[in-house]
């Protein structure tokens, strides 16, 4: 097993009536704890130099690699307080798994999956006072790699930093779970075959801000991007996965097909459909299709997921072409907000955790 001793230096923390303040409307990455998690890797010696830092600045030459060549990817997870006080996180195993994906195709070096299950423990453990226990709120967590060797040539870093913050989060979308309108871009991309597309990393979300400006001009909160080379095959949203509802309950998602990202809620709700003795399609799936069946009747709902937003239900899908999707007072869908409302009861531990999704690290009166 991989773990390292983290050295802590103690940060300068807000008064308890600052903090209580900040928690009370924390929005979404507003505001940050007072620590943060480093470990340097370099060829030589591997994963070393574990710290618990006060949060702030991190010195960096102007000719780190990932200023100029983007080598660098990230991680979003979420911590819970229980009402029984309990400290958790979710399912933390499956972003270090996911995080090590990303890091071959960035040619960034693997994290041990413990070791960074161990960085996500300290900093909960170190701020577990800025976990909120609001009505939907939660601490937001950011694992990040960037590759910080100093050199402008073009090649793969041979020093890089692994680093953890994070942010008391709640709702993702103002004005609660409501159905939002979905941009459909049309002559902008966000990946293409064997891109980055299934990597979590900076550049995959860059390329998504335009259409997303695009689609707010349109009302829009989200986008959805095609497959370049089909324009009709589904990918994914600007930073979720897409799930579409049948009539008879059956769930249909695009395929993991190298564009887009392997979502561990897209994966959560999966497995919690399948147990309901659901269906569950993962294959290729046409705006089109979606189109004609909300228009017979056969397609009934549609969702957005991810770990920011948990999951959103869709109530229509826009394009220069007019309204192509309008499920009017229908949405959300009952099967939308069923699903919603199971996973984040395991996530807050309203609801029987009966997969082990969820790591405890604090228990109530420690």
């Amino acid at each position: 097993m991989t773990e390292l001793t983290f050295t802590r230096t103690p940060a300068t923390r807000l008064s308890d009536a600052e903090r209580e303040a900040a928690l009370v409307d924390p929005g979404f990455g507003n505001r940050f704890t007072d620590h943060m998690i480093s470990i340097v890797w370099d060829r030589e010696r591997g994963w070393h130099d574990a710290e618990v830092l006060p949060y702030g600045p991190i010195p960096m030459d102007p000719a780190s690699s990932v200023l100029h060549y983007g080598q660098e990817i990230f991680e979003g997870l979420k911590a819970y307080r229980h009402p029984n006080g309990d400290i958790v996180a979710f399912r933390p195993e499956e972003n270090a798994r996911r995080l090590n994906e990303s890091a071959k195709r960035l040619a960034l070096p693997e994290l041990p999956v413990e070791l960074f299950v161990q960085a996500v423990h300290e900093l909960i453990t170190v701020d577990a006072d800025w976990v909120p226990s609001g009505h939907d709120q939660s601490l937001y967590l950011r694992p990040f790699m960037i590759a910080d060797e100093s050199f402008l040539g073009v090649r793969a870093a041979e020093r890089a930093r692994f680093l953890v913050i994070a942010s008391p989060a709640g709702a993702y979308f103002t004005g609660g779970v409501r159905p939002v309108s979905i941009w459909l871009s049309g002559n902008l991309a966000r990946a293409g075959r064997g891109g980055t597309g299934a990597a979590k990393c900076g550049g995959n979300y860059a390329s998504s801000l335009l259409p997303t400006r695009i689609a707010a001009q349109h009302g829009c909160a989200q986008v959805l991007f095609t497959d370049s080379a089909t324009e009709d095959t589904i990918d994914e949203l600007g930073g979720m996965n897409l799930f579409l509802v049948h009539r008879d309950g059956k769930l249909i998602t695009p395929e993991l097909n190298g564009n887009i990202l392997d979502g561990i809620t897209r994966k959560s709700l999966i497995r919690l459909a399948q147990d309901r003795g659901l269906t569950v399609e993962e294959r290729k799936v046409t705006v089109s299709e979606w189109r004609d069946g909300a228009a017979d009747g056969s397609i009934t709902e549609a969702f957005a997921c991810g770990t920011a937003a948990v999951i959103t239900p869709i109530g229509q899908l826009k394009s220069e072409d007019g309204t192509l999707v309008d499920f009017g007072d229908s949405a959300p869908g009952e099967v939308t907000m069923s699903l919603r409302e199971e996973l984040t009861g395991i996530q807050f531990g309203t609801v029987e955790d009966r997969f082990g999704w969820v790591d405890r690290i604090i228990a109530a009166g420690e």
